[in-house]
């Protein structure tokens, strides 16, 4: 079991940036493969970037260049820094931890509201 704790959401105007954090406690947390999902309201839930436990990383193209994911494995924690916001990226952020199968665990998401 994977318990997840997302956090640093918020109101920015646009051109802005955040950080998020995701805490996980209750397993190995370097044994997953972390990612982060955003879901805006009407639309399906999206993979936005992942990061494997040695550090690789894959983005969406829409956020490519604009936002970073990183982990730290000492402090079972992963982070996506999100620069150059846009109004599009009004969303429900949501921290999971996938195995090869795909997500396995969810966080229960952190609002980003981007102001135009």
């Amino acid at each position: 079991q994977v318990q997840l704790v997302e956090s640093g959401g918020g109101l920015v105007q646009a051109g802005g940036s955040l950080r998020l954090s995701c805490a996980a406690s209750g397993s190995i947390f370097s044994a997953y493969v972390m990612g982060w999902y955003r879901q805006a309201p009407g639309k399906q839930r999206e993979f936005v970037a992942g990061i494997t436990s040695g550090g690789r990383t894959n983005y969406a193209d829409s956020v490519k260049g604009r936002f970073t994911i990183s982990r730290d494995n000492a402090k079972n924690t992963v982070y996506l820094q999100m620069n150059s916001l846009k109004p599009e990226d009004t969303a429900v952020y949501y921290c999971a931890a996938a195995s090869v199968s795909g997500p396995d665990y969810w966080g229960q998401g952190t609002q980003v509201t981007v102001s135009s």
